[in-house]
């Protein structure tokens, strides 16, 4: 394959291949720059180690460079986990986070704090803490997708 014609298709392909293995891995998301810089980005349930990432890079590299995929060896490949600042896409990612802080973005660009309790297919359900002192009362809210921009995993020190 030649620049032209290796494409995100073959690039999937070939991961979810190698992924088929690890049921509890999973493809986030692969971006291809027009330098031939290869990014994916992987999950798995229980967290991605830096070892899987490295197992990983190492067979999807092998088999790009056999199939001759660049002729000239032209192409660099990154494996990695998103970062935590990184918004989550996948309902699989929602799932891995119940108990964790989010924060949600709404379609309005209006901001929500609150743990996560419960997925769906349909949204998810957070529960915030609202008022102060002897006023505090938790509140649990239902958030379709639809409704949803973005959503981060708020890091507690």
């Amino acid at each position: 394959m030649t620049q032209d014609t290796t494409s995100l298709q073959a690039i999937e392909a070939l991961i979810a291949k190698l992924l088929s293995e690890m049921e509890d891995v999973f493809l986030v998301s692969v971006k291809v720059k027009p330098v031939n810089n290869i990014k994916v980005f992987l999950d798995a349930d229980g967290g991605l180690n830096i070892d899987r990432c490295v197992k990983i890079n190492r067979a999807m590299y092998r088999t790009i460079e056999e199939e001759g995929w660049y002729p000239d060896g032209n192409f660099s490949l990154e494996v990695s986990s998103p970062g935590i600042d990184e918004p989550l896409k996948l309902l699989r990612q929602y799932k891995k986070n119940i108990g964790r802080t989010l924060e949600i973005t709404f379609t309005n660009d209006i901001k929500q704090e609150g743990k996560l309790v419960a997925v769906d297919d349909e949204g998810v359900t957070i529960e915030y803490i609202e008022g102060k002192n002897k006023k505090a009362i938790t509140v649990t809210k239902e958030i379709p997708f639809d409704a949803i921009k973005q959503t981060v995993v708020q890091i507690a020190f």
